[in-house]
């Protein structure tokens, strides 16, 4: 009788290695320990904001609606709790997204209106906090991919069998990706015009 319960531990124990339970704890971690990478990365960009705002002001105090519209943006994102929780909440997720987004656009746009400042551009600190941004652009491009690629993996484990069933019996979802932004307009063919204009 004791053989026999050992075997059926034995048994229960091979089961479960085949299962993908470990793969899916060691893939959720990496899951979590890259999207915290991309919230550090995030947290960098928006910490650079109030400088960035307070030296462009002090050459360029006209263009208020411009340095408004990034604060607003800044405030935006700083008002979402971005916790672990967020990866399984796609409106949430979404809202997080489409914050950041703003913010990028509000801060190229910043960048765009610069260039109308030749003092400004000449600026010391500005060009300190411009290549900082530009290092940290770079960053959040390098640690959104190690996601994507993290939950990608992740997903295909737990939807792939024999992993969705333990997926199912432990209640592991789907994580929630990075989307492209203004999916619409990127995938129309740009157009392209080589006739000459006409006099």
């Amino acid at each position: 009788m004791r053989n026999l319960s050992l075997l059926g531990v034995f048994a229960a124990v091979l089961l479960m290695s085949g299962c993908g339970y470990n793969t899916m704890q060691s893939q959720d971690e990496q899951v979590k320990a890259a999207w915290s990478e991309v919230l550090n990365q995030y947290q960098r960009r928006a910490d650079l904001v109030p400088n960035l705002v307070n030296t462009v002001k002090g050459f360029a105090a006209q263009e208020q609606q411009v340095l408004l519209g990034v604060t607003e943006a800044r405030a935006k994102v700083g008002s979402i709790q971005a916790t672990p929780e967020l990866l399984n909440d796609p409106a949430a997720f979404a809202k997080f997204q489409a914050a950041q987004g703003q913010l990028s656009s509000a801060l190229s746009h910043l960048m765009v209106v610069t260039e109308n400042y030749p003092q400004l551009k000449s600026d010391q600190n500005f060009r300190d906090l411009q290549a900082q941004l530009e290092g940290t652009e770079n960053r959040i491009t390098v640690a959104r991919n190690r996601y994507i690629q993290s939950v990608q993996d992740y997903n295909v484990t737990i939807r792939s069998f024999p992993g969705n069933l333990t997926a199912m019996m432990f209640g592991y979802k789907p994580k929630q990706n990075f989307t492209v932004e203004n999916e619409a307009v990127i995938s129309k063919p740009p157009t392209v015009d080589f006739s000459s204009p006409k006099s």
